[in-house]
């Protein structure tokens, strides 16, 4: 019986006994390469049976904490229903005026210094729904509203062809300033000026968020999805469903986009007349 038979016939008996390793250390390189045939030329000893070790039970090490994969159409959960989202000193801000009145304060970023107004939301402080933008554009400086310009024009349609009012609803964005020239926010902006939204949410307790272009939706989910990606699935906030649409200026400018910006906001009439929304 040749080398390789030999070896063959030997891991076959320890696999039918049970084995299911097999720890070749107790033999040298060559005695194993002559088992194989790989030294040709060499005489093969008498096959000496391989002691098997026993399994040694690996250290105790924690397995670390998997990194979070969001895919396409997987629902991303931003914290726990019913836990405080805001700490330190925005907790104190007792009512929605307070709000506004420690956001137009504010000095925490340079965007104060260009605008002329804040804009720090409006609307009722029974609102089931939430809308959430970027940022005020030229119009919203100006007045200190938000959505008052064509954009503006076009969410309050939006709202009514699901059979909500403006005024029922709370609109506001991530940013309470204007960018110079409606530049994309800064992160030390966006870090500086999100309190006041997380605090805004949480004195509103919405039935639902509305999060309008991908700003708004990557700031609130804590993602870098693009909007593509983000929008055609129920995610939470805090517990609070969370759906994720086109910005209507987006839409003025890709009349295309309005058909699913449709389904996203009848996904959340929906959902605001549910007596639990899914998955609460």
């Amino acid at each position: 019986m040749d080398a390789r038979a030999q070896l063959r016939r030997y891991l076959e008996q320890r696999r039918d006994a049970g084995d299911q390793e097999l720890v070749l250390d107790t033999m040298s390189v060559d005695e194993v390469m002559r088992l194989l045939g790989a030294l040709k030329g060499r005489p093969v000893e008498t096959v000496v049976p391989i002691p098997v070790a026993p399994p040694v039970a690996p250290p105790s090490v924690p397995a670390p904490a998997p990194l979070p994969v969001v895919s396409e159409g997987q629902p991303i959960l931003v914290g726990k229903a019913g836990s405080e989202l805001s700490g330190g000193p925005h907790a104190a801000l007792k009512t929605l005026d307070d709000v506004a009145a420690a956001a137009t304060a504010c000095t925490r970023c340079s965007l104060y210094q260009s605008a002329t107004h804040c804009v720090p939301g409006e609307g009722s402080p029974q609102a089931k729904l939430v809308c959430v933008g970027e940022a005020p554009g030229e119009t919203e400086d100006k007045t200190g509203r938000p959505f008052v310009g064509k954009a503006g024009q076009l969410l309050t349609k939006i709202l009514a062809a699901i059979d909500v009012k403006r005024e029922d609803a709370f609109i506001v964005n991530v940013l309470k300033h204007r960018p110079p020239g409606n530049r994309n926010p800064l992160p030390t902006e966006v870090a500086a000026c999100s309190p006041f939204l997380v605090r805004q949410i949480e004195l509103l307790r919405p039935k639902v968020i509305l999060a309008l272009g991908t700003f708004a939706a990557q700031t609130l989910l804590e993602s870098k999805l693009s909007i593509g990606k983000l929008r055609g699935t129920i995610h939470r906030y805090y517990g609070v469903p969370l759906i994720v649409t086109y910005h209507p200026a987006a839409l003025l400018r890709n009349p295309g986009w309005k058909r699913p910006a449709w389904e996203d906001v009848q996904q959340a009439r929906r959902l605001l007349d549910a007596d639990a929304p899914d998955g609460a």
